[in-house]
């Protein structure tokens, strides 16, 4: 019976790449950043000192898989790291692909496999409730 039961708020495992890749915000279409630090098919962190706000859209191109395929989509702003915790590369951006086509993220999950995740910064959150039916059974 484990002791605590850790909860994973991730669709899917990110990716420890480093890629180039152009994000451009949509306002007023300047080039934000050129490094992605690691993907996933629902998204990417990227490396920027451009201020940007969660929510904020934003277009997205790069290029993977050994067929040198082009992705293109847009995000919008997840979430900002500051920079300021122990461990972050800096600053940057956490990108939700909002218009990323269905075949595009299934090549892209194909892709990554071959990927290891990024070794993990944070502790994960304990899921409260699940530990309590933990108990329960």
């Amino acid at each position: 019976m484990p002791l605590f039961v850790r909860k994973n708020e991730r669709r899917e495992v990110r990716r420890a790449i480093s890629m180039t890749c152009q994000i451009v915000r949509e306002r007023d279409f300047r080039l934000v950043s050129e490094k992605a630090l690691d993907v996933s098919p629902d998204g990417m962190l990227v490396a920027t000192d451009v201020e940007l706000e969660p929510g904020e859209n934003v277009f997205v191109s790069f290029r993977a898989t050994e067929l040198g395929l082009w992705f293109d989509t847009e995000a919008h702003v997840a979430r900002v790291v500051r920079g300021r915790r122990p461990g972050d590369r800096g600053r940057g951006v956490g990108l939700r692909f909002s218009t990323l086509p269905r075949v595009k993220r299934f090549i892209l999950r194909g892709h990554l496999r071959k990927v290891p995740p990024p070794i993990p910064r944070r502790a994960q959150r304990i899921d409260w409730a699940a530990t309590i039916r933990s108990f329960e059974s």
